[in-house]
């Protein structure tokens, strides 16, 4: 996997999922710029700021408030249209931070947003933070999986520059759940930063070589990674290019299919392979203009979503985004689904909203 990231050296380890796997971003992040945090603790080290985007997943926050950064100081940037992180509103948050004599010291970009499937530039934000001096992670927990495909790894160019990556294999590729894996350049870092002697448990005079005992890395106990071994043996990478493909074919597939369907309406193009829209009733077709059509349209996926679960017919999430209304958010990630699943995804929509 490192080297699929593109990594020369690396360390890693499989965490128990994707948040605390973006939360051994922040640790090393802040660990190499303060190494006397080990011993000293917070205390005298100042205001520390980290930066992601407003469309990030909420663990960067988490990890700002248990790792004694507060919420506060986890400045979040704007993004554009497409839901991509803004890279020059990020060169304004940091100038802002350091006139404030705050000590920036992380950025976590995304590849792959939760809601929009967005990949935010990574190229552009390695460029800033090599100017900085500041850690970049990217959490590809979501969209890391494109890495294996020819057709869509352009999608995550750069993440070779990033210092950590965040990647569940459990998401777009599939695996079964919990399987997460988080990856640095910095080979010996994650021991450095997480060791403690124990020595009932870390003796040096094992008959075997210690480098393999991994529990010294982390902020906790052991690790399974027999699934994600046997789940790729079984596919291979060939198997798992073509699983990519196809779901972004599907997506394609999906996109076009409501694009030529009266009452649909996308939100964005899609990135990854999150197909977020709108469905009009009948009764709010050509009302866009009227004052209540967005409380309105709010309140149809909420509608749509109870008729779902109590028929059965299927499981499509919905939610609103900043100023936007409530809308479906379609996400594939299981290679089983085929161009009549999609067709029947849509007609289910129209059966169960069209008498709203």
């Amino acid at each position: 996997m490192a080297s699929i990231v593109g990594y020369s050296q690396h360390d890693g380890l499989f965490a128990p999922g994707g948040s605390m796997a973006n939360m051994y971003g922040m640790l090393l992040a802040r660990y190499r710029r303060f190494p006397e945090i080990k011993r000293s603790g917070v205390s005298g080290l100042g205001r520390l700021v980290a930066f992601t985007s407003v469309d990030a997943h909420y663990s960067n926050t988490k990890s700002a408030m248990t790792l004694g950064l507060g919420a506060d100081n986890l400045v979040l940037v704007n993004v554009d249209e497409e839901g991509r992180m803004d890279v020059d509103h990020l060169k304004e948050c940091i100038a802002r931070a350091k006139q404030d004599g705050a000590l920036p010291f992380l950025v976590t970009a995304t590849a792959g947003t939760t809601v929009l499937g967005a990949y935010d530039p990574v190229d552009a934000i390695a460029d800033v933070c090599q100017a900085e001096g500041l850690w970049l992670h990217a959490d590809a927990a979501w969209g890391g999986g494109a890495l294996l495909s020819p057709k869509h790894r352009h999608k995550l160019r750069g993440i070779h520059r990033s210092d950590s990556v965040t990647w569940n294999p459990h998401k777009l590729l599939a695996a079964p759940q919990q399987c997460s894996v988080f990856l640095t350049r910095h080979l010996g870092l994650l021991t450095q930063c997480n060791s403690a002697s124990a020595p009932y448990l870390f003796q040096k005079d094992k008959f075997y070589d210690t480098k393999y005992d991994s529990e010294q890395k982390t902020s906790r106990g052991t690790h399974r990674v027999l699934k994600f071994w046997r789940f790729g043996k079984q596919r291979g990478t060939k198997g798992l290019e073509r699983h990519i493909d196809h779901l972004f074919e599907m997506t394609k597939f999906f996109t076009e299919t409501i694009r030529e369907r009266e009452g649909f309406r996308l939100v964005l193009e899609p990135q990854c392979t999150n197909v977020c829209f709108w469905y009009e009733p009948p009764s709010l077709r050509g009302k866009r203009s009227h004052d209540q059509y967005p409380q309105l349209l709010n309140s149809v996926a909420p509608r749509i979503k109870e008729r779902m679960v109590k028929t059965g017919a299927m499981m499509i999430t919905y939610q609103p985004l900043h100023s936007r209304p409530n809308f479906f958010r379609l996400v594939l990630q299981n290679s089983q689904v085929n161009a009549e699943d999609m067709k029947y995804f849509a007609n289910q929509i129209e059966v169960l909203g069209r008498d709203l």
